[in-house]
């Protein structure tokens, strides 16, 4: 096993702890860290287990899918970020788009 699959293991496991103290089942926990991927969003997802104590299996997806959207947005700014700046180097040393 990697370092880094350790990692994730480690987040997933105490994700799993966390989910089944509040008396959901581990396999929902198993599925969210599935789909968070990374084990800063499976720690984040943790953090609110602990801290909200969501009393429905709906809370818990709902929070999961909320993570899941901040992080695709994120990942879209920082995209456009870069494109904005490959575009303005290009503009800023005389290189206009199709001149490559």
């Amino acid at each position: 096993m990697t370092e880094s699959q350790r990692i994730w293991a480690q987040a997933r496991d105490r994700l799993v702890a966390a989910v089944t103290s509040r008396g959901f089942s581990a396999e929902l926990a198993e599925l969210m860290a599935g789909q968070l991927k990374s084990p800063k969003a499976i720690d984040r997802m943790t953090s609110y287990v602990r801290q909200a104590s969501p009393c429905s299996e709906e809370m818990l997806v709902d929070e999961m899918l909320a993570i899941c959207s901040e992080i695709d947005a994120w990942k879209e700014r920082k995209a456009s970020q870069e494109a904005q700046a490959s575009y303005n180097a290009r503009l800023f040393f005389g290189i206009l788009p199709g001149d490559d």
